[in-house]
């Protein structure tokens, strides 16, 4: 099944172009078919840098905001720009690595809708202290589709019939909660476990 690729761009010009072939390198072993989406909400050079990759690479798109509305909103317009039957989100410092994503792709089976991923500290660092409410969230989230919000991040993999409904109540909440976290009403929810890395350059991501 074809895959979108959605990655909210906030001052990461220098890292973009790695980025994007590190992606390159992986997606078609997800499926030939896949689009790369860079939505820019950030008015410095990194919308230089995301219409070069694009004008270089038909599978690429870039998206400008007209301002910083902030990631949550930056990913609504990639939701809603994305074409491919799965979407995929991630952040565009590489504290995700994009050889993470196979292992994302793969848990998305038949028989569920989303798949988020938790990084192996946090999974770790969660189910040695039980007594905590975000681990009894995690265990509710592998034992009844009910993952907690608070451990997820922003790497995850949904089917693209959800954007819709995730993205309906434009200048309202969004079904999703904050950032598009959780899942949308009705779908079926899983995660996965992943290895993070440290990120290629940290930035002050206002309105993030």
């Amino acid at each position: 099944m074809s895959v979108s690729v959605v990655v909210p761009c906030y001052r990461s010009a220098s890292i973009l172009p790695r980025l994007v072939a590190r992606l390159n390198a992986v997606l078609p072993a997800i499926d030939p078919v896949h689009e790369i989406i860079l939505v820019v909400d950030s008015t410095d050079v990194t919308w230089d840098a995301a219409r070069d990759l694009a004008a270089e690479q038909p599978h690429v798109q870039a998206i400008r905001m007209a301002r910083n509305y902030g990631q949550h909103n930056a990913l609504i317009a990639g939701i809603r720009a994305a074409s491919c039957e799965r979407i995929i989100t991630m952040d565009d410092d590489l504290q995700h690595p994009p050889e993470e994503l196979p292992k994302l792709a793969a848990a998305l089976t038949d028989d569920l809708d989303v798949v988020y991923a938790v990084s192996e500290a946090e999974e770790h660092g969660l189910l040695r202290n039980l007594t905590s409410w975000g681990a009894k969230s995690l265990v509710m989230g592998r034992s009844m589709g009910i993952p907690n919000a608070d451990v997820l991040g922003a790497l995850r993999i949904f089917r693209t019939f959800l954007g819709p409904a995730s993205t309906r109540s434009a200048g309202r909440t969004c079904p999703w909660t904050s950032c598009c976290r959780g899942p949308p009403p009705g779908s079926a929810p899983w995660w996965c476990a992943w290895t993070s890395a440290p990120r290629a350059a940290p930035a002050s991501r206002s309105g993030r």
